[in-house]
């Protein structure tokens, strides 16, 4: 502010207003506009103590008259200009061009460049403006990866790699836990929260991450915030709430943002000269350097991280789920017509009144969980090994492929019993042509249909005739003999002789070459 009383107080001692300017830090303009003034109101030296400078400026230049003065002038647009300083290029001097521009075509009076300057600092600090909370015990828990990785020797190759670190930290203790990774996506943040969570013996109520994809989805205001899905399933899992911390704004996980400074001094930083050839070994030696951090000592109040975290959060903390969170895989599949879904070459059945509905297919290391419409409709314990498995539930067969189930082979037997001996005799053929006797039910359940196409009595010459050529007949050669005809012919040749030939010396069966045949 203006040394106001002061200017006034050289003046009285006949200084040029060149030595005022110099002493008082001001232009010679200013004190001549101040002494200027001090004369039309009657102000000289010497003056009451409780004429303070803002005082006498009030007395000087009043509020109104300043106001007054810079009504005339167009003022900025402060959110249209904050909006393009974020482009590449853009700067204050050619919005200040631009705004020069929109004055003259609008007749208004601008303001000077550093004038323009000057009030769009003034919002810049109003908006930057912070504000202290008080975070309560077990409250909140901040977490972020740090800027500078550590590194690991690939033992094989001796490639130096880089170790993302992870740092979680309790905002009331700041008591932190740190781990590295050998990258940063999605399986590796989650592991590193489970770990977390461990580490701290308990799950505090609000978790503060920063706005990377593994976390958020979309995040463009408080109103419109998308959490990833692994990440809001993991939340839920440990009964806690995710509030992502604005974009661009660190100081809402400045706890976080100061403990990735400490980590990378006194983790990382004292690792430096130090060899690595695996993520263990690493880990290790985080662990150690962690342990001795968080018991070092605050400088400037009572305590250490550790110890303020065990006698005033540890107790508060909510309790850790009877097991961990375990990474869920997600994906999309449609029901196949046999009820079934397939996920990496294994069948997993679905309810059948869902066959050719698009499910959500929920995949973990144990288990597989399907979706319709966010619910579960089928769960099944998942399925390794040789790929073509079927992991299949009565319940969400049709009612006529579960009373199939019920079938055996002496029911089929009694079946063909029903019908004659030669149709029992082939399906006693088939039930035992299979090393497992449930293989072969496909074709009985076949054959013994026939029946309902052609006759009983049809498919008991059919099979009669089939087990003349062989002792084993397949489905195939009695559905080939019905479809033929050729059952028929036998009931034909019963009408004639019962020898084996004709008193013409031919052959009574169909498929029997005769002597004239060779004889050509």
């Amino acid at each position: 502010m203006t040394k106001y009383r002061e200017i006034i107080r050289l003046a009285s001692l006949n200084l040029s207003q060149t030595n005022i300017a110099l002493s008082c830090g001001v232009s010679k303009k200013t004190v001549n506009k101040v002494l200027k003034a001090a004369r039309e109101k009657g102000i000289s030296w010497p003056l009451d103590p409780n004429q303070t400078d803002a005082v006498i400026e009030q007395l000087l230049f009043p509020k109104e008259n300043r106001q007054q003065s810079q009504s005339t002038k167009r003022m900025p647009d402060y959110a249209h200009i904050r909006k393009e300083l974020l482009r590449n290029g853009v700067n204050k001097k050619l919005l200040w061009t631009e705004y020069l521009e929109e004055c003259r075509l609008a007749g208004d009076d601008p303001l000077m460049y550093s004038q323009f300057c000057y009030y769009i600092q003034q919002d810049e600090q109003k908006r930057r403006a912070t504000m202290h909370i008080n975070r309560k015990p077990a409250e909140q828990v901040e977490v972020d990866w740090a800027g500078d990785p550590a590194h690991i020797i690939d033992p094989d190759t001796g490639e130096i790699l880089d170790a993302h670190i992870f740092v979680g930290v309790m905002t009331y203790s700041q008591y932190p836990y740190v781990e590295a990774f050998m990258d940063e996506k999605q399986p590796s943040w989650i592991a590193a929260h489970v770990h977390m969570y461990e580490y701290f013996g308990g799950v505090a109520k609000i978790l503060v991450p920063d706005n990377c994809r593994t976390a958020v989805d979309h995040n463009k205001s408080w109103k419109d915030q998308r959490i990833n899905a692994v990440y809001q399933e993991m939340a839920e899992h440990y009964g806690t709430a995710v509030i992502p911390a604005r974009v661009r704004a660190p100081r809402d996980k400045a706890n976080a943002e100061g403990s990735v400074g400490n980590i990378s001094t006194w983790i990382t930083a004292a690792l430096r000269n130090e060899q690595f050839f695996s993520l263990s070994e690493l880990n290790r030696a985080i662990r150690q350097k962690l342990e001795v951090f968080s018991r070092r000592p605050f400088q400037k109040k009572e305590g250490s991280r550790y110890e303020i975290f065990r006698d005033e959060e540890l107790p508060l903390l909510a309790p850790l789920p009877a097991t961990p969170y375990e990474l869920a895989e997600w994906k999309q599949a449609t029901v196949q017509f046999n009820y079934h879904i397939s996920f990496a070459g294994m069948l997993y059945s679905v309810p059948h009144e869902y066959i050719k509905r698009k499910v959500d297919v929920r995949v973990t290391d144990k288990t597989i969980e399907i979706f319709y419409n966010h619910n579960r409709i089928a769960s099944h314990r998942r399925l390794y090994g040789r790929k073509g498995q079927y992991s299949t539930v009565t319940e969400h067969m049709p009612t006529s492929h579960q009373q199939y189930l019920e079938w055996n082979g002496d029911r089929f037997r009694k079946w063909a019993e029903r019908i004659g001996s030669s149709t029992h005799q082939v399906v006693d053929a088939i039930l035992t042509s299979k090393r497992v006797e449930q293989q072969s039910y496909r074709s009985c359940m076949g054959l013994l249909k026939l029946a309902d196409k052609y006759s009983a009595d049809r498919l008991e010459a059919a099979c009669r005739k089939a087990l003349s050529f062989t002792a084993t007949p397949s489905y195939k050669s009695i559905k080939n003999i019905l479809d033929t005809g050729n059952d028929q012919a036998e009931v034909s040749d019963k009408g004639q002789t019962t020898g084996s030939h004709t008193e013409s010396g031919k052959s009574s069966h169909a498929l029997t070459r005769g002597a004239d045949y060779y004889r050509r």
